[in-house]
């Protein structure tokens, strides 16, 4: 599931294998761009904003793309043979002559004057992950709605950029509340905490490489990579109740699944 971390993973790869030399090849495979070719200039670096990635290009261009829900890029070894999904999947093969960067199921691909960069992702709030991350302004844009459902405001990237389906459900149980709750219920001192769990779930799984983890505490959590996500119909690894599932809006319209504990959690449900 690509969340802020996935992402911040993904850059540093792709900034490792790409960043400093010559693109010897360089294919967009999205009818817009498949005229496009930059063979010959050098990247300059990958860097992530939230769960957006902007490849810049020397020239002043900038290659940019969003995972959103089974998008991946993966590096190889120039000579190697790819995977990552079928041929007809690939939308963006950017290689020299040490890796290759393949991109699988991108939903958003695009090239664009670097200048032009703040059009794809100057509306995004704090990065929990980027250097321009701010408790305080999180918080204000958390708070700035206090009759909407905790679970849409976190995954609400204006908000603060960075959390998914998964962090929602994990920070709404580590709050002990339901992420249907209205952030004006959130209990005093809750909403401070929430923000800052989240930057320190984040950053402490920024770097597991597929292993993400939340739980903390008894052994028996610990055990668990997870306290609810994808854990349907199995223990609460506090109480015993069983983990329930349901759809929530993200606020875009969308439905996203969401887990919690009805024992643990309190608050409206579905």
């Amino acid at each position: 599931m690509p969340e802020g971390d996935t992402v911040w993973q993904t850059a540093k790869r792709l900034h490792h294998a790409l960043a400093g030399r010559s693109l010897t090849r360089f294919d967009l495979r999205v009818p817009r761009f498949a005229t496009a070719d930059l063979t010959g200039r050098t990247v300059l670096d990958v860097t992530p904003r939230g769960k957006h990635l902007l490849t810049r290009i020397e020239g002043g261009l900038t290659l940019h793309s969003h995972l959103r829900m089974d998008g991946a890029w993966r590096v190889f070894e120039t000579g190697r043979r790819w995977h990552g999904g079928p041929a007809h999947q690939i939308r963006a093969v950017l290689g020299n002559v040490s890796h290759t960067a393949v991109g699988y199921r991108l939903p958003v691909l695009a090239l664009l004057r670097t200048e032009d960069e703040a059009g794809v992702v100057g509306h995004l709030g704090p990065d929990l992950l980027g250097p321009d991350w701010d408790t305080g302004t999180a918080l204000a844009n958390l708070l700035s709605d206090p009759g909407r459902a905790l679970g849409e405001a976190l995954l609400d990237q204006r908000n603060l950029a960075g959390i998914g389906n998964v962090y929602k459900s994990e920070l709404a149980f580590l709050a002990r509340v339901t992420p249907w709750l209205p952030v004006g219920g959130l209990p005093e001192g809750v909403p401070e905490r929430l923000v800052v769990t989240a930057h320190r779930l984040l950053d402490a799984n920024k770097s597991t490489f597929d292993r993400r983890t939340t739980p903390g505490g008894t052994a028996a959590a610990r055990s668990s990579r997870l306290y609810v996500y994808g854990r349907e119909g199995l223990p609460c690894l506090r109480c015993g109740s069983l983990i329930r599932k349901a759809t929530q809006g993200d606020g875009g319209g969308g439905e996203r699944v969401t887990y919690w504990c009805p024992g643990c959690q309190s608050g409206p449900t579905a």
